[in-house]
This record gives structure tokens, sequence and C-alpha cells, in this order.
């Protein structure tokens, strides 16, 4: 359990922003290579789904970096907390416009819906790998 408790203590802020960071660089590479591979199989309407699918999670991923931060500058005594309102104002204003390309897309395109669910995985994808990284430079494996 100490051993648990000592890592836990030696996360930073730093170490949350560069994996978010890096989970969403990852992102960008995985969106690449999948949206080529997706136009070449399934044409260009689920390259496009998949593009849609991919800058939604990228778009997700950076609210909950700034919606961390925000939490951890306001868990810090030293640091100037922001307010919170005009944050999650926009957190939930993206997740409105989230719901509207959804539909716009799917209503308009005539691609393969699998080809959205792989650009939204990419997203869990990049964050889940980086997250392995995370874990391994923690314990020094």
């Amino acid at each position: 359990m100490k051993v648990e408790s000592k890592l836990m203590e030696s996360l930073t802020d730093e170490d949350f922003t560069r994996t978010m960071v890096s989970s969403l660089k990852l992102l960008a590479v995985l969106a690449i290579i999948a949206t080529a591979l997706f136009w070449w199989k399934s044409g260009w309407q689920s390259a496009v789904f998949l593009i849609v699918g991919a800058a939604l999670s990228a778009l997700s991923l950076w609210e909950w970096l700034r919606l961390m931060t925000a939490v951890m500058h306001r868990m810090d005594a030293s640091r100037q907390a922001r307010p919170m309102g005009m944050l999650l104002l926009g957190f939930f204003l993206r997740l409105g416009l989230t719901l509207a390309i959804l539909y716009v897309s799917l209503k308009f395109l005539d691609g393969t819906v699998f080809a959205l669910a792989a650009g939204l995985g990419l997203g869990v994808l990049s964050l889940s790998i980086e997250g392995l990284r995370l874990m391994n430079r923690w314990t020094g494996a």
C-alpha cells in the first residue's frame, strides 16, 4: 500500500498534461493512417466519417485536459484558480455541438458507421496507450 501511495504522490500536473498532449499527437497519427485505410477500402464518405469521429475524440481529450487542469489548479492552494462557470459552460456547449455534428454526419454522409465508431475509438486507444506509457515511467520498468 505504501508503494502505491508514493507512486500517486509522484504524479505531477506536468505528467498529466504531457500524457494528454502525447495522446492527442498519437490520435492524429493513428487518424491519418486509419483515414487512408478507410478511403482505400470503403470510399471517401467513410474516410470523412473516421475524420469526424477522430476530431470529436480529439476535442473531447482537449476538453478533459482543460477541465482537469482547472480542477488541479483549484485544489492547489498556491495557484490562482480560474472561475469554473465559463469552463463548464464551454464543456456543455461542446457536448451539444458534438451531438449536432454526429447528427449531421449520420444524416448526410453515406459511409459506413464503423468508420465513425473507429474514429471515436481512436481517442480511447491513444489515451490507453499513453496511460500505459505513464504507468511504465512511474514504475521504472
